[in-house]
């Protein structure tokens, strides 16, 4: 039978058996690392594959282990970012602490909706009494009628009965999407003898294929996948969901890194200015400041980590349980889409400061200070999974833009970019010319400019054929190039004429000024 593939990652406190669970339900050790094998704890992220079944159906479930101690909640967060249920583990010895606590709302900053609690440890301690505390813990989250399972590696009780509820949960759950949009966030590189620089990662969004030329962001270094592996497997092509190793064998091991992101071209360039809705959690310790307007973090996106600055739309600082939108600066160009996850931590790599969303990766600081752009993210931020209300917010703030350009960095399919725009064109929102399609008001406003143009030339030199075109292109140059030629192509269906480098109306004729 055919598997349906999803992500897994551990969360927790340091030292709560996360990676000694994950060895019980795998048979893998995901401590790799000589000094995490000294030091007993995890320091960086670790993988293992795990097969479940469930009413007949296979799943094969990749699982991030992550590091509990706060020194590497970098690493953590790297490991979380595309994931489809969290395995939330608490020890029975040693109940709710601290990392639990910071790993919650880094879980719920990113998004991640669904968990499986596991409280391990169970033969050292009361763990009814752990689980009934960790209940009161998840109260008001997302994960509070996540079903928990006591455990113990040693005796080996609650392993199965945590393997069947995994089962149940994923099973319950979608797949990743193919959005035709592949992004493989890459979180280890190296480099194999006689075969070359190979980056490991999970990868959303779409499907690679063996031999097919990719990109790597925000390098800007183009390649080709000679090989692909999932789980050992080689593969002639993968989909999302999966951790998947490329071998890349025009890249070297110095030229890509974690952080790094193996995409297609067509999805365009990287940016390093985006604007955002920047939410506080309310589980805040009250000692907690407010974020201050030019205040340094780091930014932290899937594999990636930056410094950054933040600007906070309204002028005012930002309290713990507030939100509000934000433009954040980075110090370094990111490959991100609207609609990704994101969280922010001090510059001391302490606290976690705050969480988001991606609302717009085509801004600037000049954009982000004008009115309609602030319009346009209000309304973004309220409707982000909306793609009629995606398209159109975006037509209303840029007038008129290519199809194929339209909304290319999102979360949206081609798909149902094209069904949105078909829709609003039906109902008078927008008009389509071509491969433009524009904002209703806005292309009947610009039509009007051209015409009131030709008009004036008319009137001013009744002698001449036309309106030289170069000379309008100047009096509407605001206007781009592709969408000025599709304002000239629809009114030649409309009582206007194209000669050559002129335009007129269709009944004018070159006559003397009345003057003379």
């Amino acid at each position: 039978m055919a598997a349906r593939n999803f992500i897994v990652a551990t969360a927790g406190h340091v030292d709560h058996g996360k990676s000694a669970l994950v060895k019980a339900l795998t048979g893998t050790d995901p401590d790799r690392l000589p000094e995490e094998k000294t030091r007993g704890i995890t320091l960086d992220l670790g993988f293992a594959e795990l097969t479940l079944e469930h009413a007949e159906e296979k799943l094969r479930v990749g699982i991030v282990d992550v590091p509990g101690h706060e020194d590497f909640v970098k690493n953590m967060i790297a490991g979380v970012g595309s994931i489809d249920l969290a395995l939330f583990v608490v020890a029975a010895d040693d109940g709710w602490m601290p990392q639990t606590e910071e790993h919650l709302q880094i879980l719920s900053y990113l998004g991640v909706a669904r968990a499986v609690v596991a409280i391990t440890k169970a033969d050292l301690a009361d763990a009814a009494k752990t689980t009934a505390d960790v209940r009161k813990q998840l109260m008001g989250t997302s994960f509070e009628n996540a079903p928990s399972v006591e455990t113990s590696v040693v005796t080996g009780n609650g392993m199965e009965k945590l393997k069947n509820v995994l089962a149940r949960q994923l099973s319950s759950l979608s797949t990743q999407r193919d959005l035709g949009k592949p992004r493989l966030f890459v979180d280890r590189v190296f480099s194999l003898r006689g075969v070359g620089t190979v980056a490991t990662g999970t990868l959303v969004g779409g499907k690679l294929v063996r031999g097919q030329s990719v990109i790597v962001q925000p390098r800007n270094i183009r390649t080709r996948i000679r090989a692909i592996q999932s789980y050992n497997r080689e593969q002639e092509e993968i989909g999302p969901g999966t951790r998947t190793a490329l071998n890349l064998p025009d890249v070297a091991t110095d030229d890509i890194a974690r952080g790094d992101v193996v995409t297609i071209s067509e999805l365009r360039e990287s940016t390093n200015t985006i604007d955002v809705l920047l939410t506080r959690s309310m589980r805040l310790t009250s000692g907690a400041r407010p974020i201050k307007i030019g205040a340094s973090v780091y930014f932290h996106h899937a594999t990636t980590r930056v410094p950054a600055r933040v600007t906070i739309a309204d002028g005012k600082n930002l309290a713990p349980a507030d939100f509000g939108l934000a433009q954040l600066r980075l110090e370094s160009s990111i490959f991100a889409f609207a609609g990704d996850r994101f969280v922010l931590r001090d510059p001391s790599e302490r606290q976690t400061l705050a969480g988001g969303v991606i609302l717009d990766v085509q801004t600037s600081r000049k954009k982000f200070r004008e009115p309609r752009q602030r319009e346009f993210l209000a309304l973004r931020a309220q409707s982000l999974n909306d793609p009629i209300v995606a398209v159109r917010s975006e037509l209303q703030r840029d007038g008129a833009r290519e199809d194929v350009d339209l909304l290319v960095r999102s979360h949206f399919s081609a798909h149902e970019i094209s069904a949105a725009i078909e829709q609003l064109v039906k109902t008078n929102k927008l008009v389509r010319h071509g491969d433009i399609v524009a904002d209703e008001t806005w292309w009947m406003k610009s039509r009007r400019r051209v015409i009131d143009a030709i008009a004036k030339e008319h009137a001013k030199h009744p002698q001449l054929n036309g309106l030289d075109l170069a000379q309008l292109r100047s009096e509407v140059s605001d206007i781009s190039p592709k969408v000025f030629d599709a304002l000239i192509a629809d009114l030649g269906h409309d009582g206007y004429t194209k000669a050559g480098n002129l335009i007129k109306k269709s009944e004018h004729r070159a006559v003397l000024p009345q003057d003379l």
